[in-house]
């Protein structure tokens, strides 16, 4: 019997520029927005649709995006699902789903010509 795995590969383009926080222990973290496309067919033609995805990560990583990545840059991600609860500043609860990248890559579309 296989092993289930919690993963995920998005291909898509940055929504922001990443934002990079560093702890006090040197640590990095880095989130930004990705977008993804889907073009499906209905009774009117195509349309695409877009998902927003929340996108994490740690250490090397981290240190990898802010140098290099910028809004509106197509990149893949692979990493897992993390759900995480917290209390915002009036005292409501919140659930959000997020991306932990444990690699990414930089796609360059090339022009043709």
């Amino acid at each position: 019997m296989n092993k289930l795995k919690n993963t995920v590969q998005l291909i898509g383009r940055t929504g922001i520029e990443p934002i990079v926080r560093t702890f006090e222990n040197g640590t990095k973290l880095a989130k930004f927005s990705l977008a993804t496309n889907e073009t499906i067919r209905d009774v009117n033609g195509k349309k695409t649709l877009t998902q927003w995805h929340q996108i994490v990560a740690w250490g090397r990583t981290a240190e990898l995006i802010e140098k290099y990545l910028h809004k509106g840059q197509m990149v893949a991600v692979d990493g897992k699902l993390v759900n995480r609860a917290y209390k915002d500043n009036g005292g409501g609860n919140h659930r959000r789903t997020e991306v932990q990248v444990h690699d990414i890559m930089m796609i360059n579309k090339q022009k043709a010509g």
